[in-house]
C-alpha cells in the first residue's frame, strides 16, 4: 500500500476511533482520563498533519493556509468579547472548499493554535485544533463530493458544525473535570453551553453569507493562478 493511501487509512481510523477512546477514558480516574484524552487527541491530529506533509507542499501551497489561519485567528480574537460569536469556523470552511480538505484541516488546527497565543493556551488547545480541523476536513470533503451544490447545505453544515464544535469541547470538560462521569453529567454540560453553541452556529452562517462569495472568488483566482489545491468548480 502506498504511503498516501496508508495515511488516508490512518485518518479514517482517527475519525472513527477517537470518540471510542475518549468514551473509554471516562472510566478512569480524573487525572488519568484527562491525560489519556489529551494524548488521544494529539495522536488523532498526527495522520492529518503527516498526510499534508506527504504531499511535499511547496511554499505557494502553504501561504494561503498561513494567511487564512491568521485571519481566522484575528477574527476570533476581535470578537472574543461576544461569547462564541466569531468568524473562525466560516473562514476555515471557505478555505476548505477552495483549497481542499487537507488545507481546511491544517487551517483549522493552526487557527486554534495561533488564536490561543492571544486568548490563552492550555490542555483545551489540541481539542480545539482537532475540532476546527475536522470542520475544515469534512467541509472540503463534502464540497468535493458535491454536497454543497446548493448553498443552503453549506450554510446548514456551517450551523451544525458550530453546534458540534461546542459539544466536542463539552466532552473535554466532562472528561477532565467531572466525576462521576454519567449521562447526567454530559446532559448538564451540553445544556449549560447550548445557547453558546447556537450562537457559534448562527455566527458561522452569518459570516458565510457575508464572506463566502466575495472571498471565494478571489481565493479561486489565486488557486487557479498558482495551481494550488485540488480541482474545484469555479465560484
Amino acid at each position: 500500500m502506498k504511503r498516501a493511501s496508508l495515511l488516508r487509512v490512518f485518518e479514517a481510523a482517527a475519525v472513527i476511533l477517537l470518540p471510542i477512546a475518549l468514551v473509554g477514558s471516562a472510566f478512569l480516574e480524573a487525572e488519568a482520563a484527562a491525560a489519556l484524552s489529551l494524548l488521544c487527541v494529539v495522536l488523532a491530529l498526527t495522520p492529518f498533519l503527516l498526510s499534508f506533509e506527504n504531499k511535499k507542499p511547496r511554499p505557494r501551497d502553504l501561504v494561503p493556509i498561513a494567511v487564512m489561519s491568521v485571519i481566522a485567528a484575528l477574527g476570533r480574537t476581535l470578537f472574543s468579547a461576544i461569547p462564541s460569536f466569531q468568524p473562525a469556523s466560516a473562514i476555515i470552511l471557505i478555505t476548505a472548499i477552495t483549497f481542499g480538505q487537507d488545507a481546511g484541516f491544517l487551517t483549522g488546527a493552526l487557527t486554534a493554535l495561533s488564536s490561543n497565543l492571544l486568548l490563552g493556551q492550555g490542555p483545551w488547545t489540541p481539542w480545539q485544533m482537532y475540532a476546527w480541523g475536522m470542520i475544515g476536513f469534512f467541509g472540503g470533503l463534502f464540497y468535493r463530493a458535491g454536497f454543497f451544490r446548493k448553498r443552503f447545505f453549506l450554510l446548514l453544515f456551517g450551523f451544525i458544525s458550530g453546534i458540534l464544535f461546542g459539544w466536542f469541547m463539552d466532552l473535554w470538560y466532562v472528561l477532565g473535570f467531572i466525576r462521576p462521569v454519567n449521562p447526567a453529567a454530559f446532559l448538564a454540560a451540553f445544556a449549560s453551553s447550548a445557547w453558546m453553541d447556537v450562537i457559534h452556529g448562527i455566527s458561522t452562517v452569518l459570516f458565510l453569507l457575508l464572506l463566502e462569495k466575495p472571498w471565494g472568488k478571489k481565493l479561486y483566482r489565486i488557486r487557479e493562478k498558482y495551481g494550488i489545491g485540488p480541482e474545484v468548480k469555479e465560484k
